[in-house]
């Protein structure tokens, strides 16, 4: 039995299963104020209720981390977990030698790689648009790290020289505001502010309802959207080359009119040595890339 989990600011996974199947699954909300030790608390308790000694861990986790040592450097959202060896914790709780511990976008663009939008590719690249903009590339079915502490931090990539970053466009806090501030120049009768009402966070989910039924600020968004986007990747582009980069995240759910913006504007920033272009694709494994990588991490 191989169990992975994922380790999120906002959710806690453990699953069991194997060959990109998930058969037994817990699933936990963080509560930030209990911080680093309240998720290990979670994750005792879906070890003893799986109570076989697994063979072997993989875990994504939502931060920077040592793969080498499965040592975390540090969290952004929850407390306590800088510095602690995860690694050797789950070793000592399970009495299981075979523990990897690796960046939750790494792992999911393992995930996706082999069991996802990217099978029999040799070179995925694979961004996450959620809360914050991560990535991983994944080359011959394995992840590439390059020196330590080798995480593909797509998201801090440079748009200009004044600090705007890929993360500060286009992750899903960024949209939020841009909605947020779209919306207080249009009319009642917008279809997306009748659709977002009086909510004051997560505006971004109903872009996508919105473009479906026609409306165009919503439209704009997503394509100003698209254009930062289009222009962060060609950098991943002219270095890796890889053949496909999928778009994941909860942002990716906005689906075609996202990924057909970053496919039609990528062309314009890649020179054209490197045309034509990798296909851009949507995540397939959605909430389970983490996971699904995880048992896949495992395995290896």
């Amino acid at each position: 039995m191989t169990i992975g989990i994922e380790i999120g600011g906002t959710k806690l996974q453990v699953v069991a299963g194997g060959q990109g199947s998930i058969q037994q699954r817990f699933r936990y909300r963080v509560d930030p104020d209990l911080g680093a030790a309240g998720i290990r608390a979670q994750i005792e308790e879906a070890l003893r209720v799986i109570g076989t000694r697994p063979d072997a861990i993989g875990v994504g986790f939502g931060g920077p981390v040592d793969a080498a040592t499965g040592r975390i450097i540090t969290s952004h959202q929850v407390s306590g977990w800088a510095g602690f060896g995860l690694g050797e914790w789950l070793r000592e709780q399970t009495g299981t030698s075979a523990v990897r511990v690796e960046n939750d976008a790494n792992v999911a663009a393992l995930g996706e790689a082999r069991y996802g939008a990217g099978r029999g590719k040799q070179h995925v690249f694979y961004i996450t648009l959620g809360s914050g903009v991560g990535g991983g590339m994944v080359t011959g079915g394995q992840i590439y790290r390059g020196a330590a502490p080798g995480e593909a931090e797509v998201g801090h990539l440079r748009l200009d020289r004044y600090g705007k970053t890929l993360e500060s466009a286009c992750s899903g806090w960024a949209v939020d505001k841009d909605i947020r501030r779209a919306l207080a120049e249009v009319p009642a009768d917008s279809i997306l502010k009748r659709l977002v009402g009086a909510e004051t966070r997560g505006e971004a989910r109903f872009l996508k309802e919105a473009i479906e039924k026609g409306d165009g600020t919503a439209r704009r968004i997503v394509h100003r959207v698209a254009e930062d986007l289009a222009l962060g990747l060609s950098h991943v582009v002219h270095l890796f080359h890889p053949e496909t980069i999928i778009l994941g995240g909860g942002l990716s759910l906005i689906g075609e009119p996202l990924r057909t913006g970053v496919e039609k504007l990528l062309p314009d920033f890649v020179m054209q040595a490197f045309q034509p272009v990798p296909t851009i694709q949507l995540a397939q494994l959605g909430e389970d890339a983490v996971p699904v990588g995880a048992l896949a991490l495992a395995e290896e």
